[in-house]
């Protein structure tokens, strides 16, 4: 399974990326490449992958995009449920501590949370270039707040 390594305050962070609906193994668009360009980042070998029932086992924290990636995790693997936010949500409640990033998540009760207010990143799809960027720097600060709050 391919991943993406972060450093997190000393601490090394396993990131998987997959989507809730994708065409398996296609490359990066065009106009994300170029996005992910201008706030700094390449993914010029990564491709799409279907979100799997062994991807969310092995989570101790499933990050999704908008409350509808987080209402598909449920209905699709009820026992991710308690383990799966919106990235907005975790980079604004998940608590930076000494205790482990799984009791941490768990203490959130996100099972009982409505996915529909946890703030969701728009989609770019269909949109312009700027669309794409926009979506860029959203996810990079929220990545960056979210990020020291893992380790």
């Amino acid at each position: 399974m391919a991943g993406v390594m972060l450093e997190a305050s000393g601490v090394a962070v396993r990131v998987t990326t997959a989507g809730t609906h994708v065409v398996e193994h296609q490359p990066v668009s065009v106009r994300t490449r170029r996005a992910l360009e201008v706030v700094g980042l390449h993914a010029s070998v990564h491709r799409s992958r279907q979100l799997t029932d062994a991807h969310l086992d092995a989570a101790d924290v499933v990050v999704a995009m908008a409350g509808e990636h987080v209402s598909y995790v449920r209905r699709r693997h009820p026992a991710a449920a308690d383990r799966t936010a919106t990235l907005r949500y975790l980079a604004r409640h998940l608590p930076a501590g000494e205790t482990t990033l799984a009791l941490r998540v768990s203490e959130l009760g996100l099972a009982g949370l409505d996915p529909a207010g946890q703030g969701d990143v728009t989609d770019p799809a269909g949109g312009d270039e700027q669309d794409y960027v926009a979506c860029a720097r959203e996810l990079s600060v929220l990545i960056g707040e979210l990020v020291p709050r893992l380790a």
